[in-house]
């Protein structure tokens, strides 16, 4: 159900706030027309914008959004439907494990009209961790619990415990396991995991067939949605089970307040999916709203972060190779979902073609192909 906040007497209207931006634009202040796949929706909200695999939770809340409900509630609510599907191995139930065979999840979210946050990291059985990270905002002075800590906090306000490891990812890490090196005493299975336990299954909104979950194709497993309402109030969430057959206490960029995700009621709102560690070393969502902030379209605020992450992958390489090929391309995969306040977003990937999903009054829920950098 989602939560209608009240307006405190002392805050100013959104809609206030708006025609004064608009009226700095009219001063010089106007950002740049964006290009490519971006919302024409010069009045703003309401606007859904995040990864592919939020697609499902779009169609069932986006009504919500466009009824007046907060953005950050309908934005929890649009990615716990992907939490709690079992059928898709990137997130939640169900979800791909650390080495161990542990389904490890992190979650992270944010107000951009009280520009607070909440967020946990390596919690185990629990459901929604976007929840028990929204109570982390809401119910204590801190921004990230983690762990065992995280886990009990969630026990303590409600929170049942959930076994979060299906036979499917149970099948796929011992397989993992099996394979990983023929030098140990463990034997691969035979025949491979049976192709009617994946049947139906996907991983970051991909079918499972043909994918090489333990190579090139190893899943990141994240969702981010970001949600802008019709008076210009935005809210984010970035869930994730995190990177497959990860180390243990492994944290990506997901619940990290400026990487995996960040919005501002004074900017706009961004988040992102794929390897967090470039995310984390580039702050790129809080790069992304500061980009727009200083009047950049959120397309080109989304591309120069991907151009700095290259840079960044091009010195890194010095000592770790495989980040970059003999062209110096990154080898890695990384999004951004970029949305402003006037309604207009984009979608951009670093290296591969992909799509991520959105909705606004132009159109409803709908997949809309990425910007590639280095197609």
């Amino acid at each position: 159900m989602t939560r209608l906040r009240p307006r405190s007497s002392g805050e100013l209207d959104r809609r206030s706030f708006l025609g004064l931006a608009a009226g700095a634009a009219a001063l010089g202040c106007q950002t740049s027309p964006a290009r490519g796949a971006t919302s024409a929706a010069a009045q703003g909200g309401p606007v859904l914008v995040g990864s592919a695999n939020a697609i499902a939770g779009m169609r069932l809340h986006y009504d919500e959004l466009v009824a007046g409900g907060a953005p950050l509630d309908v934005a929890i609510e649009v990615v716990k439907v992907t939490e709690a599907d079992p059928d898709d191995l990137s997130v939640g139930l169900g979800g791909l494990p650390n080495e161990d065979g542990v389904v490890q999840l992190d979650a992270a979210v944010m107000d951009g009209e009280t520009h607070n946050s909440g967020a946990v990291a390596c919690i185990e059985n629990i459901l929604h961790p976007c929840e028990v990270a929204r109570l982390v905002m809401e119910r204590t002075d801190h921004c990230m619990i983690v762990g065992r800590g995280a886990y009990d906090f969630a026990r303590a306000h409600g929170h049942p415990h959930t076994e979060l490891l299906l036979e499917p990812a149970r099948q796929l890490w011992m397989e993992w396991k099996e394979t990983m090196s023929d030098q140990d005493d463990r034997l691969p299975p035979a025949p491979k995991t049976p192709e009617h336990v994946l049947r139906g299954k996907t991983v970051d909104g991909k079918p499972v067939a043909g994918l090489d979950l333990f190579g090139a194709d190893r899943p990141t497993g994240t969702i981010h949605c970001s949600a802008l309402s019709t008076d210009g109030r935005v809210g984010c969430t970035t869930t994730t089970s995190g990177l497959a057959w990860k180390i243990p206490g492994r944290v990506g960029d997901s619940p990290i307040l400026g990487a995996g995700l960040y919005c501002d009621a004074e900017a706009g709102s961004a988040g992102a999916t794929g390897r967090g560690e470039a995310a984390i070393l580039c702050s790129g969502s809080h790069t992304a709203v500061e980009m727009l902030r200083a009047g950049k379209s959120p397309l080109d605020a989304g591309m120069e972060v991907l151009r700095r992450v290259t840079n960044q992958a091009r010195r890194a390489a010095r000592w770790q190779p495989s980040l970059v090929d003999a062209n110096g391309t990154p080898t890695f995969s990384l999004r951004f979902y970029v949305l402003g306040l006037d309604g207009r977003f984009a979608g951009v990937s670093l290296t591969a073609p992909g799509q991520y999903a959105a909705a606004d009054e132009n159109g409803g829920p709908r997949l809309l192909d990425l910007e590639v950098l280095h197609g």
